[in-house]
């Protein structure tokens, strides 16, 4: 599903909510916002080097901002509603492109794959997993685990009742994949390393 926000003269903006991750939302714009990237900014204290970032935070149930060329992936509280914020967010892109001041003034050091060493980024992810992911499939006794995050690589284990079951690969990829793109943006590659063939409790079973 996907919306075109209100056209004006000059820009057009189309809105499309992510089908795994119902708090992420994508405006594709008919310009550049800013060159390269992505740029992301998972708080509103870190967004100072950025004018449309910190607009964008202004609104209420914003959460994060991914910033990557002509697309501005915005994040909301798990509360608020896209209803009214889907405008509101496509009201602020249109006013910064067309002051004609940079979205970005400088390279954020949180933002890119440039700023962040290997160990900063494992602590996000982990960061990750202790506060959301892991307590949301305790429910179904797994647990995910970091071996080693290297050059934009992050390998993963299952375990618990994720280690063979059938949905493992669901949770990983239109789960855990999706939450980790939006805190580490540097991360290019999820590499499952579990050896599900020796899962003895899996949360569901393949059947023939």
């Amino acid at each position: 599903m996907f919306d075109v926000l209100p056209l004006d003269p000059t820009i057009t903006i189309r809105a499309i909510s992510s089908v795994a991750d119902p708090d992420t939302c994508k405006f594709t714009v008919s310009q550049m916002v800013h060159p390269g990237g992505p740029f992301f900014f998972h708080a509103k204290e870190l967004a100072a080097s950025s004018p449309l970032a910190e607009q964008l935070f202004a609104l209420p149930g914003v959460a994060n901002v991914l910033i990557a060329e002509n697309v501005v992936t915005v994040g909301k509280d798990s509360v608020a509603s896209w209803s009214a914020l889907k405008s509101a967010i496509g009201t602020v892109i249109r006013a910064q492109l067309l002051t004609g001041i940079p979205a970005i003034l400088e390279a954020p050091r949180t933002a890119g794959a440039p700023g962040r060493t290997d160990a900063e980024v494992r602590t996000v992810i982990q960061e990750l997993l202790d506060l959301q992911v892991n307590r949301a499939i305790a429910a179904h006794g797994g647990k995910i685990s970091i071996v080693d995050v290297k050059d934009g690589n992050l390998s993963v284990t299952m375990s618990g009742g994720c280690q063979g079951c059938a949905a493992s690969q669901l949770t990983l990829r239109r789960g855990f994949e999706v939450k980790v793109r939006r805190v580490a943006p540097e991360i290019v590659a999820i590499v499952d390393m579990t050896d599900h063939d020796a899962g003895k409790k899996p949360f569901y079973r393949h059947t023939d």
